[in-house]
């Protein structure tokens, strides 16, 4: 079981899984900034990029994640972030440390945890009505996404996925969809960088109860100035907490 990658560079090793709608060229303009003492795999997540067809779920891609990876650094932005909490709750051994921006555990409310099912299936719906150009214009348009622009939103990189592809990680991997692993955080032992952007307040103060769950391993950064598409919006800031983290 494996999903398709990019390796750079030399030294320590780095993990890396993207976004809803991203590819893993979106790590690039942090992959650059890093620098050749890293050695980075950038993964696309099912259902994106190269991984369009695989029809993995949250726990079988941290698996593909970790064939490849092994001993790294593991780091994720929003979904890519959900599925490397599973890589760290699968394979503690061998995540050194975990980096999750703009991230989640889950939803822990059953009722809370039905709705998000029925607004994915939702979006899956309008996905397969709208195309895959259109429904990202549309997800970009979203207030949350307010700190991108045609300079940074990595448009032409998101419209080689598929409608199928999309649909297929929604179902399968989004938050509805996978278990919530609030009370599972006080498992992780390893250190743990928790990224957000100023602006997203939804994100710093969910967050801030992941930092508290979690114990004295981890720590909060919030970005000033950034939204929710921290390593697009500032991917100098990034980059120097991630090299700081792992040093």
């Amino acid at each position: 079981m494996f999903l398709p990658y990019i390796e750079k560079g030399a030294g320590a090793r780095v993990a890396l899984l993207h976004g809803f709608t991203q590819t893993k060229s979106a790590w690039d303009p942090v992959i650059a900034l890093l620098g050749s003492d890293f050695h980075t795999i950038s993964f696309d997540a099912p259902g994106h990029g190269d991984a369009t067809m695989l029809p993995f779920n949250c726990s079988e891609a941290a698996e593909a994640v970790n064939n490849i990876a092994g001993d790294a650094t593991y780091v994720g932005y929003s979904l890519g972030g959900r599925i490397m909490l599973h890589a760290a709750l699968l394979f503690p051994e061998e995540v050194e440390r975990l980096v999750l921006i703009s991230a989640s555990p889950g939803i822990q409310d059953p009722t809370e945890r039905e709705a998000r099912i029925a607004a994915d299936s939702t979006l899956a719906e309008r996905i397969g009505s709208l195309g895959v150009e259109a429904f990202v214009d549309e997800w970009m348009s979203m207030p949350m996404f307010a700190g991108l622009n045609s300079s940074n939103n990595q448009r032409a990189a998101r419209l080689t996925n598929t409608a199928d592809g999309l649909i297929r990680s929604l179902k399968l991997c989004g938050t509805g969809a996978q278990e919530s692993f609030w009370p599972r955080l006080g498992e992780l032992k390893m250190p743990v960088l928790l990224i957000v952007g100023e602006s997203d307040q939804k994100f710093v103060n969910l967050n801030q109860e992941m930092k508290n769950a979690i114990g004295s391993n981890a720590q909060l950064e919030i970005v000033p100035g950034a939204g929710h598409s921290v390593p697009l919006e500032d991917p100098r800031c990034v980059a120097r907490l991630i090299a700081e983290f792992v040093a």
